[in-house]
């Protein structure tokens, strides 16, 4: 079983079973907005986006298990489990549905909710993301290779990955703090995340999803391109697609423009 701590200030509280970390913001009475991290990251990545709308929505954001101070548990889980994380956090915080929006890794989690937990769901945000994030190969790699030689495997080479280089050199500060973050997670947490984005496959359920969607996908983006978006589109009835000029995490590097889609579809 989950058990979920929290405070407005974003401190961990620890229970029997794992651990999941979460923050909460805005008042209590607004519509309630779900946000989901990307591999590697933590619940900080969306500052921007709950500072922008912290007016119009009750934000909770929390670190995925095995990131930030969410414990992973030492046993392997699949992106059900991730899923059913999100869905312990309504449950813990007497939300009965929540609009979501995963950017990468969360998107894949906002998928599976889409897919199986639609009652959850008012709206739901695909940003960055696609039915599966790659091989399997790749992933099973660098998650041995982060449990053999810990985070500064992948650490070193994460901005080229994350963020063009135009913005890489504009806002170095803010690229050496999401790559330090990155630095510090705990590997084998990051590498059972890893597990997971090697086994993830939902091409197969998409097509079943009916929650009002949204996907952003960023324009210069190599892990998740613009035409992954594209067919996401395509198998979601209804669903829009917006684009910004970013790489693959677009909520940072196009904050403004990302948000902006986000009031204009959830409000």
């Amino acid at each position: 079983m989950t058990q979920i701590g929290n405070d407005t200030a974003g401190k961990t509280c620890e229970a029997d079973g794992i651990g999941l970390h979460y923050r909460t913001d805005g008042e209590r009475g607004k519509p309630c907005l779900v946000l989901s991290n990307s591999l590697g990251t933590d619940l900080s990545m969306w500052d921007a986006q709950a500072a922008a709308l912290a007016g119009d929505f009750f934000f909770v954001r929390y670190d995925t298990r095995g990131h930030g101070q969410s414990a992973s548990g030492g046993a392997p889980f699949d992106i059900g489990r991730l899923g059913l994380d999100v869905v312990a956090l309504l449950d813990h915080l007497d939300i009965a549905r929540a609009a979501f929006c995963g950017i990468s890794m969360g998107g894949l989690i906002g998928q599976w909710l889409g897919i199986h937990e639609p009652r959850r769901l008012t709206r739901l945000v695909l940003a960055n993301t696609a039915a599966r994030i790659g091989g399997a190969a790749p992933w099973q790699l660098r998650a041995e290779q982060v449990r053999r030689d810990g985070m500064a495997a992948v650490a070193d080479g994460a901005a080229a990955r994350w963020f063009t280089p135009q913005f890489i050199a504009r806002e170095a500060d803010t690229v050496a703090r999401l790559v330090g973050i990155l630095r510090s997670q705990d590997a084998g947490g990051y590498a059972a995340c890893c597990d997971v984005l090697a086994q993830t496959d939902l091409h197969a359920g998409v097509g079943t999803i009916s929650v009002p969607t949204l996907i952003i996908a960023g324009e210069h983006d190599p892990v998740t391109t613009l035409d992954d978006g594209r067919w996401l589109q395509r198998q979601i009835a209804g669903a829009r697609l917006a684009s910004v000029p970013a790489s693959h995490i677009s909520n940072v590097e196009a904050a403004d423009l990302f948000t902006a889609q986000l009031r204009t579809f959830l409000l």
